[in-house]
């Protein structure tokens, strides 16, 4: 069950996203929010500190929040979401352009993250993902053979290449995901239309199935968008 602050956060960021409430716009007060959701005050402050922690809102004591900036895209590290599913239920339009598909060597970074020689080979699949239409993130995806041979006679612009591979029977079991940035290259620079050296967002992950066997190794790049982190604590007992 989704804990309520959760709730209300996702239905006031809804609203700053949709331009309900706009930059320079006061949120309802934490009175009316508690009235509004029947919770006390502990919920509603929890889900305004999760708004002001994305830069989204401003608090002042004594007033109500008042909103900063409308939100970028954002991606949760949670639980994986295939981009066409994430894109759609933040209420954005995705696209795929397949910039290409075909074997390669997988080289020395490929080859540790796969537990493969240097000299396999492996099915790449480079994609130009959209968010309505403007460039968003470059997808450099390589797959062991096994699983990767089907991705030819797949139409990689139509539809989740995820999706398409747990039909088959591909189980996603884990996935490990190594954040940083990096400057934009001259793939990247055109593919995303952006000056080359522009920061990225890189996300490196590597997908296992249910023993342990890596079989995906990705490198995407990502231009406005972020990601979202939510911690627990653990129980030092």
């Amino acid at each position: 069950m989704t804990p309520r602050h959760q709730e209300i956060y996702e239905y006031l960021r809804t609203q700053i996203d949709d331009g309900t409430y706009r930059p320079g716009d006061e949120l309802p007060p934490e009175t009316a929010l508690m009235e509004q959701w029947k919770v006390s005050r502990g919920p509603i402050r929890q889900a305004l500190n999760n708004l002001r922690a994305e830069g989204l809102i401003h608090t002042t004591r004594g007033r109500p929040a008042r909103v900063r900036r409308q939100p970028q895209p954002t991606q949760t590290l949670a639980s994986f979401t295939p981009f066409s599913q994430w894109a759609i239920t933040s209420g954005r339009r995705p696209s795929n352009h397949t910039v290409g598909v075909g074997r390669v060597r997988a080289g020395a970074e490929t080859a540790d993250a796969l537990h493969l020689d240097e000299d396999a080979f492996v099915v790449e699949v480079v994609r130009l993902r959209c968010l309505d239409g403007t460039p968003a993130l470059l997808e450099r995806s390589r797959f062991t053979v096994d699983v990767g041979q089907s991705l030819f006679e797949f139409d990689a612009d139509a539809g989740s290449i995820t999706d398409h591979l747990v039909d088959r029977g591909v189980r996603f079991a884990t996935m490990r995901h190594v954040l940083d940035a990096v400057p934009a290259d001259g793939v990247d620079a055109d593919a995303l239309q952006i000056p080359q050296g522009t920061p990225l967002l890189r996300e490196r992950r590597t997908s296992y199935d249910a023993d342990g066997r890596p079989f995906e190794y990705s490198d995407d790049r990502y231009h406005q968008v972020t990601f979202s982190i939510m911690n627990s604590m653990t129980d030092p007992g």
